[in-house]
């Protein structure tokens, strides 16, 4: 990221749930001071642009947070740089005042991971803290030289960007003209507003792709050279329940209920909670669905302070829950879960191959920030990528990036959830029902 940052030329899209504040993000920081001094200048200033799109409650937590680690280049470069905090429409009122900042993020978050340089970007589920680029498992594609994805990503984030609150060089933010406030306006005016701002986004995307196959169809039929065929294809997919938006969900339920029945599905979350939709498609599926998750020792929450430190055994609750389904239905032949395991790391991997009848390789990827879980389909704003490949390289490739998180896995039974470190306290078995739509 360093190096795409100090060779971009014309601009750097970032979008994630914050800007961590140690070292690793504070050289990030100082590369786009970099190539902000060293880009080439029009009319006195920089033609590179950066844009920052983060979450509000998040990058906005403690006294040095996301937003005082951009300040200085906001307050430098104000004409090239935009720093947008998405807030979600349902943090407001009573509910914004009464809920700690450590919590408040739980009610909504601008949850997408994109980093793109001029017409390159990197799909992940990544945010940008220094965990991630140390120890801490995720997943990474990056699409080299692609305009037409760069440009909807880039357009995508803008238009997120547009209905957020706006930073200012003095710490202060406001929302753009014509903006409704996310939590101070009308809650249907910002999402009506919202949807429409966004939607314009994908109804574009669609028109270009559709002149874009008129034009090689046009061209094939008058005997004009054409580009040798594609063997892979990439699908935007975004889910933003708050704003109306379901592309991502609709998507991902069709493909979970029309795997065949020798069909091989691998499945990865960080944070194991399928939504009730997901799960019955899961139980119900002829496919078979081997399911990856965070052993408790590797999850995100381990050890953290209060509350939130019973976050994992809520977790192994939801996954003992669903294992005891699965042998209920007895369909531990065809539905497998397996916990990853690595020592002094932790895991946020999220995705999905698909391998097609008789295949040892998969033809299909999801990648980016959805969980699979409640937060993701209805909270949050989720951004990923299908991509459908016949290419054997690329195949290849992502085969190996599934076995490799396969390999520090162990596969779950009985005996597991009968180790002494599995056991849940009675008190998070009761309360689980009650804040599992929250993490």
């Amino acid at each position: 990221m360093k190096a795409r940052i100090k060779t971009a030329e014309s601009r750097v899209v970032m979008a994630s749930l914050y800007l961590g504040t140690g070292p690793l993000e504070q050289d990030l920081v100082d590369c786009m001071q970099e190539a902000l001094e060293s880009s080439p200048r029009k009319d006195g200033a920089s033609e590179l642009k950066i844009s920052i799109l983060l979450d509000y409650t998040r990058g906005s937590r403690g006294k040095r947070n996301s937003r005082s680690m951009l300040l200085p280049l906001l307050r430098r470069f104000p004409r090239q740089m935009r720093v947008s905090l998405y807030h979600t429409p349902d943090l407001r009122g009573l509910l914004r005042l009464l809920i700690p900042e450590r919590f408040n993020e739980t009610i909504g978050v601008q949850h997408i991971k994109v980093y793109l340089f001029d017409n390159s970007l990197i799909i992940s589920g990544a945010n940008l803290s220094d965990s991630y680029f140390t120890n801490r498992q995720d997943r990474y594609v990056l699409l080299e030289d692609c305009p037409a994805l760069a440009d909807f990503f880039s357009e995508l984030v803008g238009a997120v960007g547009d209905v957020s609150l706006q930073l200012s060089p003095d710490d202060t933010v406001s929302v753009m003209d014509g903006m409704v406030h996310p939590y101070q306006g009308n809650r249907v005016e910002f999402s009506a507003l919202a949807q429409r701002r966004i939607m314009a986004v994908l109804n574009s995307a669609r028109a270009r792709q559709r002149v874009e196959e008129a034009e090689q169809a046009g061209g094939a039929e008058t005997g004009v050279a054409e580009e040798p065929p594609a063997d892979t294809w990439v699908f935007p997919l975004v889910q933003m329940k708050p704003l109306g938006i379901r592309l991502d969900e609709q998507v991902t339920e069709r493909l979970l209920r029309e795997a065949g029945g020798d069909a091989q599905v691998y499945l990865t979350s960080g944070y194991f909670n399928l939504t009730q939709a997901y799960m019955r498609l899961v139980l119900g599926a002829p496919a078979g669905y081997h399911i990856l998750l965070a052993s408790p020792q590797v999850n995100g929450f381990f050890g953290a302070r209060g509350v939130a430190g019973a976050i994992p055994a809520a977790y192994t609750h939801l996954a003992r829950q669903f294992y005891s389904k699965v042998c209920q239905l007895r369909q531990q032949h065809r539905v497998q879960l397996h916990e990853y395991y690595r020592h002094a790391w932790t895991f946020h991997a999220k995705g999905l191959w698909y391998y097609l009848v008789g295949c040892d390789r998969p033809c299909l990827t999801l990648i980016g920030s959805p969980n699979f879980g409640y937060r993701s389909v209805h909270r949050d704003l989720e951004a990923q990528i299908a991509i459908v490949t016949e290419n054997q390289e690329l195949q290849a490739q992502l085969q190996q990036e599934q076995e490799m998180l396969y390999q520090r896995s162990t596969e779950v039974c009985s005996a597991t959830f009968r180790q002494p470190d599995r056991h849940v306290k009675l008190w998070v078995q009761l309360i689980t029902p009650f804040i599992k739509n929250f993490f």
